[in-house]
């Protein structure tokens, strides 16, 4: 069975960007990533509503790290490493099967320029070679291209299309699973 360890804190480097913790000093940030429209468009959650709303959503996530149960990763560039400017996680994390799901969100800024798959694949790496993962997977509603094209150029590949299986504000919606293995 999977054992999580995730202390100390694991930094991630890329040729763009940085995957470093979230501290208090990100909620703007957050605030902002967590609230946008655009952001959460296809995401089926209600948007944080103060920046009060988006420290604790910090002060949770890292209590969940700090207990081994997900990981959440702040992206940012590395010539403006205090500056986040979108998030990936791994979480919904199956110790027995050796799987997790990837998750994330970039400010619209930085679409469209390769960051998000850029992001993906060092998380792949990282969850396939020290988490020694076997899988890992991705959801996305089939409205969502953008994602689905992120997920495909980093070698995921569409497992299955699960009909009116999400409930959020009075209807019900599709999601479209993609996984890579190991």
């Amino acid at each position: 069975m999977l054992q999580l360890n995730f202390s100390p804190f694991p930094e991630l480097k890329t040729k763009r960007l940085l995957l470093r913790k979230l501290d208090k000093t990100d909620a703007k940030e957050i605030f902002f990533l967590r609230s946008n429209e655009d952001v959460l468009r296809y995401l089926g959650r209600e948007p944080t509503a103060t920046i009060t709303e988006a420290e604790e959503f910090i002060g949770k996530i890292n209590k969940g790290i700090d207990e081994n149960e997900a990981i959440l990763w702040g992206i940012a560039l590395l010539e403006n490493p205090s500056v986040v400017i979108g998030t990936i996680c791994l979480w919904n994390i199956q110790k027995e099967n050796l799987r997790a799901e990837i998750g994330y969100m970039l400010h619209p800024d930085f679409w469209r320029k390769g960051i998000m798959t850029e992001a993906i694949n060092c998380v792949n790496d990282y969850g396939f070679t020290v988490l020694e993962l076997h899988s890992l997977e991705g959801v996305t509603t089939p409205a969502n291209i953008a994602s689905a094209v992120v997920l495909e150029k980093a070698g995921y590949v569409k497992e299955g299309h699960l009909k009116e299986c999400f409930y959020f504000r009075g209807k019900f919606s599709d999601r479209i699973i993609y996984s890579k293995l190991k």
